[in-house]
């Protein structure tokens, strides 16, 4: 049972990490685990919305953020600020 709900983790890990990689669906991006250099990195038009000691929430209109943040040096960019299966 353990070993099941570790697989159906990481397979969701993957698909929040895939999704956030290859469209521009969510309004903004949270990236866990952020480098020392990260914030000195960011491409022009990010905006730093909010952060914690393990992660740093980022938005920008511009398109591609994820891929500008992992150019950036940014290890795991995941979804961020959307509204999910709730809406108002």
């Amino acid at each position: 049972m353990i070993i099941r709900l570790a697989l159906v983790a990481v397979v969701w890990f993957g698909l929040l990490v895939g999704v956030t990689r290859f469209s521009d669906a969510a309004p903004a991006a949270l990236v866990l685990f952020p480098g020392k250099n990260l914030l000195s990195h960011l491409p022009q038009g990010v905006a730093v919305t909010g952060r914690t000691t393990f992660s740093v929430t980022l938005r920008s209109t511009n398109p591609a953020l994820a891929e500008r943040l992992y150019r950036a040096g940014a290890w795991v960019v995941l979804p961020a600020g959307l509204d999910g299966c709730l809406t108002r």
